[in-house]
């Protein structure tokens, strides 16, 4: 174990080491496409990746499963290894540019990590990967659920989400205390205004217990009533009522104040 590298709770890690798994993560991986993998630890699913996508990026934080991974790719030559934190990773850097995610996804980045690939790396047009089940239920919560808040919203805004395949923690080492799911994102258009949308949405939500209206900016508190009317809310919706693209409409009307 300690030649691989040890998992550290730190950086979220819990090792895949099951090939059934492992084939449900890569499936839909074709020749055509260039893979980012991050997180791929001793590079299990790598050799996976490798075998079915025309070229593999992975990205790897710790430097003591760096020889496991290094090792798992040595002989093929469309597997190229990075030494880089994935949140502060610079992707236009990556040639050719990656065209999906394919990942067991470090646990402590998943989120802030989803997010800011749909926001920021516009090549990536599927995201297929691991997370907590509890991560996937908030990325593909439905309006008014106890899970919808604002990360639902802007994932959905950029992406179709579909949770794939619930997965057990027997699939990891070390097992997880809790299940992981398999998760599906299909790259959407931005939407015009996205980071006032964004904006927005983000103070919609900071006082779920609040209605709507009195998250909001003090200038449109008085207009917005009438908009809620419009998209067929009453006065007193709360957020979590609002499907993602009543946010953009919501955001249109009022911009002008925003």
């Amino acid at each position: 174990m300690s030649e691989q590298g040890p998992p550290k709770k730190r950086f979220g890690q819990h090792f895949l080491k099951d090939p059934n798994t492992a084939r449900i993560v890569a499936s839909g991986v074709t020749k055509d496409d260039v893979v980012l993998e991050i997180g791929p630890g001793r590079g299990f699913l790598t050799s996976f990746l490798a075998e079915r996508a025309g070229l593999v990026h992975a990205i790897e934080l710790d430097p003591d499963v760096l020889p496991a991974l290094r090792e798992a790719a040595r002989g093929r030559n469309n597997v190229i290894v990075y030494k880089g934190d994935a949140l502060r990773f610079d992707y236009s850097a990556l040639d050719p540019e990656p065209t999906r995610l394919v990942a067991n996804l470090p646990y402590n980045i998943a989120s802030p990590l989803v997010l800011a690939l749909l926001e920021e790396v516009d090549s990536i047009s599927t995201l297929r990967f691991m997370v907590q089940l509890e991560v996937a239920r908030r990325m593909a919560a439905d309006r008014g659920s106890k899970d919808y808040a604002a990360y639902a919203v802007l994932a959905q805004l950029l992406a179709s989400v579909r949770v794939l395949h619930r997965v057990p923690p027997t699939v990891f080492d070390p097992p997880p205390r809790v299940h992981s799911a398999v998760v599906e994102m299909d790259r959407k258009s931005k939407p015009d205004g996205y980071q006032g949308i964004k904006r927005l949405v983000l103070g919609a939500f900071r006082s779920r217990r609040k209605r709507l209206v009195n998250n909001l900016p003090e200038p449109v508190r008085r207009e917005a009533p009438r908009v809620l009317q419009s998209l067929g809310y009453g006065p007193d919706a709360r957020a979590e009522e609002l499907a993602p693209e009543d946010f953009v409409a919501l955001y249109r009307a009022l911009s002008w104040a925003l």
